[in-house]
């Protein structure tokens, strides 16, 4: 990422309006605008910035100039002098003209939710990969709207939307930045070989792999970094963990997985960072189990956990093998949410400070991954079905009778299930 022409470093923290408007299209397309709101707030708190008041406006549709209503604009410039805010942030994506607008009416700087998430991404990302990925979603989101966001950009003291690509670079023309745009893509392109090459390892290694997912701050960090010891980051707050991290883990049966940690989701995470982080969050897809991490004390849990399953959806995830690890029930009080469900081959109840809990999910990580121990009866010069039985989990046995081969298998059950059936028919009873 080339760095900002501003200092970032400014002793005064940036004060900031919240605005959220809530019309039938965006409650249908959006989610639940409570917990966006909610989220709104400890986006700007991780950004550093504090958060004075916020303003909800329910409206038919969105107004094409303001994005609000013209009196809701008044309202937030009353709000806004009396409180001594130097900026508004929305909680919905605005348009270059509306930035522009709002920007001219109020006197103020505008940012709106994405800009906002990709400027935490921005300051949070640390690896060669997870800056490429930032400025490349950066400057996806910033090119449509470069007209809308002059003021904004020449404003002294840095602070939140003007970290990453920095004033000259977002004030050259757009060929040039459609140039840089192409260039950072090329270059996520060579990493993304890289990514396939180790993955196309590992595949031939037959080392499984697990990965986490969940909500922002479910606590997926952590439970990577106490089941494996892995020396990760670890904080209690919003993107805490912006690259993917593999470590490997051991499971009772003295077997080695990869255990990865992924970036949190959050609701109307914006498509230019999901299309940035493709590769990071195709980790998900190559994995043989998915564990969905829920922080169970959060009182948006349901509605945070339909979020996660719409966006592995939307990453074409949906269908993976799953457990649901409700974790942080150490935080579960009387007056808390609801309790969690009992614990079942599908669904875990854990502390990642319970050394318990870690073994029973250990436990539950095995059974998932593996199948039944079976003998198999083939045909010798069956080489088809030799190496069927090979793909079908780990050999654990093999002898010739005569003109049979018998291999006894410690089933990999999502690779029996999708064609292993094929052997059916040659097992050996008892």
């Amino acid at each position: 990422m080339r760095p900002t022409t501003y200092d970032t470093d400014t002793d005064a923290r940036e004060r900031a309006v919240l605005v959220s408007l809530v019309t039938p299209d965006i409650k249908r397309g959006s989610g639940d605008p409570e917990l966006s709101l909610r989220e709104l707030v400890s986006l700007a708190e991780t950004a550093g910035v504090e958060v004075l008041t916020s303003l909800t406006q329910n409206k038919e549709k969105v107004d094409t100039k303001w994005f609000i209503g013209k009196g809701k604009v008044e309202e937030l410039r009353a709000a806004a002098e009396e409180l001594g805010a130097t900026t508004a942030i929305f909680d919905q994506e605005l348009s270059g003209a509306q930035v522009r607008n709002l920007e001219e009416a109020l006197d103020l700087k505008i940012i709106d939710r994405t800009q906002l998430i990709l400027d935490i991404f921005a300051q949070r990302a640390k690896t060669r990969e997870g800056i490429i990925q930032v400025e490349l979603a950066q400057l996806s989101y910033l090119l449509p709207r470069l007209s809308g966001h002059g003021k904004n950009l020449s404003r002294l003291g840095g602070g939140i939307g003007t970290r990453g690509p920095g004033e000259s670079k977002l004030e050259t023309d757009r060929r040039h930045i459609r140039g840089r745009i192409t260039d950072l893509k090329h270059t996520l392109e060579e990493v993304v070989r890289h990514r396939n090459l180790h993955r196309e390892r590992r595949r031939k290694s037959g080392v499984q792999q697990v990965a986490l997912v969940g909500y922002t701050n479910a606590g997926k960090s952590t439970l990577l970094r106490e089941l494996t010891q892995a020396d990760v980051y670890v904080e209690n707050q919003l993107f805490a963990t912006l690259d993917p991290t593999s470590r490997s883990w051991k499971l009772p049966s003295g077997k080695e997985v990869v255990l990865t940690d992924t970036v949190g989701f959050i609701q109307n995470l914006p498509h230019d960072l999901i299309a940035a982080f493709r590769a990071t969050l195709e980790e998900v897809l190559e994995a043989d189990l998915v564990l969905h991490v829920v922080d169970s004390a959060s009182d948006m849990r349901e509605e945070q956990m339909e979020v996660v399953q719409r966006i592995l959806g939307e990453l074409g995830a949906a269908g993976k093998p799953q457990v649901t690890v409700y974790n942080k029930i150490d935080l579960v009080g009387a007056n808390g949410p609801q309790l969690v469900p009992a614990n079942g081959p599908d669904t875990l109840a854990v502390s990642a400070f319970n050394p318990d809990d870690l073994e029973r999910l250990r436990q539950t990580v095995q059974d998932k991954l593996t199948g039944d121990t079976r003998t198999f009866a083939l045909p010798a010069d069956r080489g088809d079905l030799i190496a069927l039985a090979y793909r079908s989990g780990e050999v654990l046995e093999q002898t010739v009778d005569g003109e049979t081969m018998l291999m006894t298998i410690q089933l990999n059950r999502q690779d029996y299930e999708l064609h292993g059936h094929k052997l059916d028919g040659y097992v050996r009873q008892p």
